[in-house]
């Protein structure tokens, strides 16, 4: 299922969750930008589209980085929300990203494990060679599934979920996503974007228990689309 109204993009929904294709630039949440957030515009999709009247309940079940695109579920029930929410707790919800990325990685695939430390002050994370305090094991699995003259485009699945961990990782080995330039690529996306994109998701229903596989279709963007062939 796949409809586009009021520049949502909604992938899949049901009367208990609804995943969309989140733009990048978009924030899942309010914050203190006062920018409005990608669940007040699927509130008000939920209330036009079923003439909903009063407050539309909505909850959000994880995020993604503003520059990043790619699919977010939401819940439309306390119960599915309480419920996808243990589910991520438990890792039983599966998440692919692709990114693309310049400096080709050396292995066609590999694991990629290293502790995690944020710094709150610039927002940004750092790779530490041995655990210390604050530190966070980041597991992440990649492929490199297509090659381009000057980037290549990776497959990624992640073991733990860490603040910005596959941006942090790919750029300690040396291949940073395209546009980052927090992480060290030289030059910015001309949208303000980063080339990382939320691609796959699978789990099994909170409620009905049917399978659920959902694509998110890539940015409409030159590299993307030429990724993407």
């Amino acid at each position: 299922m796949q409809s586009t109204k009021n520049n949502l993009q909604v992938l899949f929904e049901d009367n208990h969750l609804i995943i969309v294709n989140k733009k990048a630039g978009d924030i899942t949440q309010g914050d203190k930008t006062g920018d409005k957030p990608l669940s007040d515009v699927v509130k008000e999709y939920i209330k036009d589209k079923y003439n909903k009247p009063g407050n539309v309940f909505l909850g959000t079940v994880h995020r993604l980085d503003r520059p990043t695109s790619g699919i977010i579920i939401f819940a439309r029930t306390s119960k599915a929300l309480e419920r996808l929410n243990k589910m991520l707790r438990e890792k039983t919800i599966k998440k692919t990203y692709w990114a693309i990325v310049k400096n080709t990685p050396k292995k066609e695939s590999d694991t990629l494990i290293n502790f995690l430390k944020k710094n709150s002050k610039n927002n940004k994370s750092f790779v530490h060679k041995k655990e210390t305090e604050g530190c966070k094991k980041a597991i992440l699995h990649y492929k490199i599934i297509k090659t381009l003259e000057n980037y290549s485009l990776l497959e990624i699945d992640l073991e733990t979920g860490r603040h910005h961990q596959i941006r942090t990782q790919l750029a300690h080995i040396g291949s940073p996503i395209k546009g980052d330039l927090k992480y060290g690529f030289d030059r910015s996306n001309k949208d303000g974007s980063i080339s990382l994109h939320a691609r796959k998701i699978n789990f099994i229903h909170p409620v009905t228990k049917e399978e659920i596989n959902v694509l998110a279709p890539t940015p409409n963007d030159v590299i993307w689309v030429a990724c993407s062939r």
